[in-house]
C-alpha cells in the first residue's frame, strides 16, 4: 500500500473547499458551537472512511456485486466529481440553504450536509472500497484505516482555520486549488475505470 489512496482521498475529500461552506453553516454560532462542529466532523469523516475499509467489500458481496463492475461505477463518480472540481465546485455538494433551514437541529450540520455529503459523499465511498481490495495484509488495511485519521486532521485544522484561510486565500485562491485537485482526481479515476474494464473485458487486453 503506497499514498495514492491518501493522496486520492484528499483531492475527493479536499477539505480546503468545503471552507466556504462551513463558514456560511456556523454563521450566528458561539465559539464553542464551531468548535464542536469542528470535531463531530472530523470524526464523522473518519468514521466514514473506516467503515467504508472494514466492512465496504463484505456489503459489497451481500448485494452481489463484483469489485470489478464497482471500479468502473466509483471510477465514473470519481470523474464526475473530478469535472465538477474543475468547474471550482465542491465534488458532492448537493446542499443549499433551504436543506439547512428544514433541519431540526442546527448542530446536525456537522454530520448532513458538512460531511455527508460535502465531505464524504458516494465517490469517496467508492474509492476507499476499491483500495480495501488492494490491500492485501493487516497493516494495510490498518494504513487505509489510518489515512481515514490523516483525513479527519486535515478537515479539523482547515475548519478550525476556516476564516484565516478564506482571507488568505480569497475566492480564487480556493477555486484554483480545487480546480488543480479535480486535475488529479481526473487522471485517478481514468485509471481506476481501466482496472475495472480490463477485469470485467479481458479482450481489452489483446
Amino acid at each position: 500500500m503506497d499514498f495514492k489512496p491518501l493522496i486520492t482521498l484528499l483531492a475527493i475529500v479536499n477539505p480546503l473547499a468545503i471552507v466556504p461552506f462551513f463558514i456560511h453553516y456556523t454563521q450566528g454560532f458561539s465559539r464553542q458551537q464551531r468548535q464542536r462542529t469542528v470535531m463531530v466532523s472530523a470524526f464523522s469523516a473518519f468514521a466514514v472512511i473506516a467503515t467504508c475499509a472494514i466492512i465496504g467489500l463484505q456489503i459489497l458481496e451481500f448485494f452481489s456485486i463484483s469489485l470489478a463492475s464497482f471500479q468502473v461505477g466509483g471510477g465514473m463518480l470519481l470523474l464526475t466529481s473530478a469535472l465538477s472540481m474543475l468547474n471550482a465546485r465542491p465534488a458532492e455538494a448537493k446542499t443549499n440553504d433551504q436543506d439547512l433551514s428544514d433541519s431540526p437541529a442546527r448542530t446536525s450540520i456537522a454530520v448532513v450536509p458538512l460531511t455527508i455529503p460535502l465531505l464524504t459523499g458516494p465517490a469517496t465511498m467508492s474509492t476507499v472500497v476499491i483500495y480495501a481490495d488492494q490491500a492485501k495484509t493487516f497493516f494495510q488495511h490498518a494504513a487505509l484505516v489510518g489515512y481515514g485519521v490523516v483525513i479527519a486532521l486535515a478537515t479539523a485544522i482547515c475548519f478550525t482555520l476556516a476564516e484565516p484561510i478564506a482571507r488568505f486565500l480569497g475566492q480564487t485562491g480556493i477555486n484554483v486549488m480545487t480546480r488543480l485537485m479535480g486535475l488529479i482526481l481526473a487522471a485517478l479515476s481514468v485509471e481506476v475505470m481501466a482496472t475495472g474494464l480490463v477485469k470485467l473485458f479481458p479482450a481489452l487486453l489483446g
